[in-house]
């Protein structure tokens, strides 16, 4: 994986709990977006833990470039702080699979790298639900239309909705009486009809369109 942040000791300190584990290696830093892009270009990690405030480019855009680049898999974390709440939204639509809090524990960071490499999101119902629906009251003007969601069954419209809602695929399955592997075929297909790459992005459409409003459970 690769560490962003412009501080070198925030770096250290991730690099230490990081490299405890037998799983995961830290193949990179960068102390600015920029060099961000070109690690992540040099290296190709799996997980891109960013930071969002840093000299010469953000994190927000950093993480733009490389979601956008064809040649990268990498799955980006962004870094926040509630006092950078306005950078969550903006983040999860540059194609961020989610965000972790910057006094994350050593725990909650592991499971997190670990969770987003295998390809889900990190959209914790308590936390990034929360922040999602404070920032979609108003949306982001340069953001283009939510995809046409006529497409979409009515038992996929169904289960974007509880997507939305920060649901897992268990908690679906159980809300809506399926088998998880029908709900993960119902996913899988709304993702492909939205041309959608990850569950963060299906969040942020589950708002856009109107499916998911604000306060909503």
């Amino acid at each position: 994986m690769l560490l962003v942040d412009d501080q070198a000791l925030v770096r250290t300190g991730f690099r230490m709990i990081l490299e405890q584990q037998p799983d995961i290696d830290v193949v990179g830093e960068a102390g600015d977006g920029l060099e961000a892009v070109d690690e992540a270009t040099r290296t190709r990690p799996d997980v891109v833990l960013m930071d969002v405030r840093m000299p010469r480019l953000d994190g927000i855009e950093a993480t733009r470039r490389i979601t956008t680049d064809e040649a990268q898999t990498a799955r980006v974390l962004i870094l926040t702080t509630f006092d950078l709440d306005e950078y969550v939204f903006r983040g999860l639509r540059a194609g961020a699979g989610g965000f972790l809090l910057k006094d994350v524990t050593p725990e909650d960071l592991v499971n997190a790298v670990r969770v987003v490499a295998e390809g889900e999101s990190l959209l914790s119902p308590t936390v990034t639900r929360r922040l999602i629906e404070e920032f979609v009251k108003t949306p982001d003007p340069r953001a283009g239309a939510a995809p046409e969601l006529d497409g979409l069954t009515e038992r996929e419209r169904e289960v974007l909705t509880l997507i939305g809602r920060g649901r897992s695929n268990h908690e679906i399955a159980r809300e809506l009486f399926l088998s998880m592997a029908t709900v993960k075929t119902h996913v899988n297909r709304l993702f492909a009809k939205l041309g959608l790459r990850d569950r963060a992005q299906a969040v942020v459409v589950a708002y856009e369109s109107g499916l998911v409003r604000p306060g909503s459970d």
